[in-house]
């Protein structure tokens, strides 16, 4: 379940773009992302650890855990209503995640100007803390997300 906050200043709510979020994009269901929270300028996602997920040493691969932070960075920095693309990412990994443990990514915009932004995300497991710290930076395009059909 997505929690809404909304202001009346976007072009698009967070209601309708947490819907073309979830719905429009194949790789986070793919990897067992779920969009938890949307408001301006942050996200939340979750996603539970599973076997598809390791690497050959039995923990979280690196690139799960990127991706779901990534997500994250993603959603929060099209929070706005506009379209933005990362030009920049950035991620220490400071423990390891294993099968069963649910991995949750908070991104938070840190600044916005007319045309960047740049972001910090932690990725903390429900059993062993922080996991990662990521840093990304957009350029905003500022086109519009569309809502389309979303059904």
């Amino acid at each position: 379940m997505t929690n809404i906050s909304d202001d009346n200043d976007s072009v698009i709510s967070p209601a309708e773009l947490s819907q073309i979020f979830t719905l429009r994009d194949g790789y986070m269901q793919k990897m067992g992302i779920e969009l938890v929270d949307i408001t301006k300028g942050t996200a939340t996602v979750q996603m539970r650890v599973e076997e598809d997920h390791l690497n050959f040493n039995g923990s979280c691969h690196g690139g799960a855990i990127f991706s779901l932070a990534d997500c994250a960075f993603g959603v929060s920095s099209n929070s706005h209503g506009v379209m933005a693309a990362g030009i920049d990412a950035h991620i220490v990994y400071q423990a390891a995640a294993y099968v069963g443990e649910i991995l949750t990514a908070r991104s938070q915009e840190m600044s916005r100007s007319r045309k960047i932004a740049s972001y910090q995300i932690a990725v903390e497991s429900d059993r062993n803390g922080l996991i990662a710290s990521f840093t990304g930076t957009v350029y905003i395009i500022g086109k519009p997300h569309s809502s389309g059909s979303i059904e």
